[in-house]
């Protein structure tokens, strides 16, 4: 049989299974089972390709100099595009969202579709333009945010309880949280590389160094080239964006998925990709990254501080709670491992004084727009179809 004809052969049936439910509808339209958990099903494919593509594209930009048609841009476009087609099939038939959820992953892939052009015409115009916090690119990681978030959402409140909606749950998290903490890794792969630049070894190609020395107006062999290459934002971003950003994921985590030690489930389930990949970058000659493994002390921090019965004593207290032992394991990883410079207690104290104004407004968010995991599944079984 010849592949083409094998190929129809396979699809027909899923054609013809299919297109009864390609007809419009409203968000919030009655959807039979079997098709919400292949339209999740189908998310988790897409993210999966997004975070592998994105995470070899961060260690590719410190070795290379940009290419639009790169294999990590082809990997996470591969990703997009079932997105989109997901995005689409919501929009047009209603199923297996609600508004919200269906205008968050709008509004998200919209905001994402946009960034890459910007992107492009930004390498354009600026050159180089490697840092991760750069305009362009944080509206990407806005874009996946919001696409992240409405998916989260949409299966929080429609899956049915039990042991899949808790694992695929978490799954989103894990995904939520790896687009959170996409732009720290700058930092981590860029103390790696002033150290080899130290050495006198650096990872990057000479072409690159070349178009970074070119930029700032400095001779190749000057240091000021790498830390502008390496590490061109504040030593404070790093440590305060985990305190404030990332321990807030941990938090809404640890709240929405209900288990004991969610938060540390998720945190280090992305913590153990990233020591996944570190050897099989390495292997490729790729440069290497600090792994963020004090995270994994904080997120612990947020599982115990919900031992707290109190919502505003958990808050106050977690955050504080937290911000100490993020700052004890980050010098300790600082110390024996590898990590970004660090910076003094008063200033992560700062940070704490954020994440508590985040935490209280998620404690009370929780408590309005039932988004406790007990709560949550209470109303689903009540209202969930045979």
């Amino acid at each position: 049989m010849k592949p083409v004809e094998s190929l129809r052969r396979r699809a027909t049936p899923v054609i013809e299974w299919a297109l009864p439910y390609w007809t419009r509808g409203k968000a919030g339209r009655e959807t039979p089972e079997d098709l919400f958990r292949l339209l999740y099903f189908g998310w988790l494919v897409a993210f999966s390709f997004k975070v592998l593509g994105a995470s070899w594209d961060v260690s590719w930009h410190f070795k290379w100099l940009r290419d639009d048609l790169a294999p990590p841009h082809l990997l996470n476009s591969v990703g997009t595009a079932i997105a989109l087609a997901l995005t689409i099939i919501h929009i047009y038939t209603g199923y297996g969202v609600d508004k919200l959820a269906q205008r968050l992953i709008t509004w998200g892939t919209a905001i994402f579709l946009i960034a890459v052009p910007l992107d492009l015409i930004n390498h354009r115009v600026n050159g180089l333009d490697i840092t991760s916090w750069s305009p362009s690119h944080l509206m990407l990681y806005i874009g996946t945010l919001f696409m992240v978030c409405g998916v989260l959402w949409g299966w929080f409140i429609r899956a049915v309880p039990g042991r899949t909606r808790t694992l695929v749950l978490g799954g989103l998290f894990v995904f939520l949280f790896e687009n959170v903490w996409f732009p720290e890794q700058h930092q981590e792969y860029g103390v790696y590389g002033l150290a080899a630049w130290d050495r006198g070894e650096p990872d990057a190609e000479p072409i690159l160094i070349r178009f970074a020395a070119d930029q700032i107006g400095l001779p190749v062999d000057d240091r000021a080239v790498a830390l502008h290459f390496t590490l061109p934002v504040p030593d404070q971003l790093y440590p305060l964006y985990a305190v404030i950003a990332a321990m807030l994921v941990a938090v809404c985590a640890r709240a929405m998925i209900g288990r004991m030690f969610s938060a540390t489930a998720v945190v280090g389930a992305y913590v153990a990709f990233r020591a996944l990949i570190w050897p099989l970058l390495a292997v490729a000659d790729f440069p290497h990254s600090a792994v963020p493994v004090f995270l994994i002390a904080g997120a612990l921090a947020v599982d115990l501080a919900f031992l707290i019965r109190m919502p505003v004593v958990r808050a106050l207290v977690g955050a504080l709670g937290v911000t100490l032992i993020v700052d004890q394991a980050l010098r300790f990883q600082h110390e024996t491992l590898m990590a970004p410079p660090l910076v003094p207690l008063t200033t992560m104290l700062i940070g704490g004084a954020g994440l508590a104004v985040l935490w209280l407004a998620a404690e009370w968010a929780c408590g309005r727009y039932t988004l406790r995991a007990q709560d949550r599944e209470a109303v689903v079984s009540a209202t969930a179809t045979p």
